[in-house]
């Protein structure tokens, strides 16, 4: 039985928050938005596509190794308050993202959610977005209820590297 889970990815995390951009007043910043409007960043934003519309880009807070995140670079907080065409284009990003997800980690299963208002859980509620989190049998174990932690088994540079191989 071991005394300590070892995360050592997790001190750059708690060093740089304070400086990371995306948090301003203890509260967090649209930094999809911020993401959107530095394309020169998105190696450095984890970001993994994006086209005319939108972007794909790694969850820095994953709930699983490969976590991602869709959106339209315009940020409305309701899904209905986009256009008919900018629907469109959040799904073919959506699916694109799912094809990537499938392509190369091969999981055993996708969750695909989004949260629409603070009220739903959505951490940033202006700026509607998809959550795409790859599935294993066993991926959730006792930890979540026993430690009150989440092991993620791979490193955001791991996953960012894998989903650009």
């Amino acid at each position: 039985m071991h005394d300590a889970l070892w995360a050592p990815w997790r001190l750059q995390y708690l060093q740089e928050l304070e400086q990371d951009a995306r948090m301003e007043g203890g509260s967090l910043q649209d930094f999809l938005w911020h993401c959107w409007q530095s394309p020169s960043k998105d190696l450095n934003n984890h970001v993994l596509h994006r086209d005319e519309h939108g972007l794909i880009m790694l969850n820095r807070h994953p709930y699983a190794s490969g976590h991602l995140l869709v959106a339209l670079g315009e940020a409305r907080p309701r899904l209905l308050e986009y256009s008919p065409a900018q629907r469109v284009a959040f799904w073919n990003l959506v699916e694109h993202a799912w094809e990537l997800m499938q392509q190369k980690l091969d999981p055993q299963g996708i969750n695909m959610g989004i949260n629409e208002g603070a009220a739903s859980g959505a951490g940033l509620p202006g700026h509607l977005h998809a959550h795409l989190v790859p599935r294993w049998q066993g991926d959730v174990n006792f930890m979540g209820s026993v430690a009150g932690v989440r092991v993620i088994p791979a490193s955001l540079e791991d996953m960012v590297d894998l989903y650009r191989g």
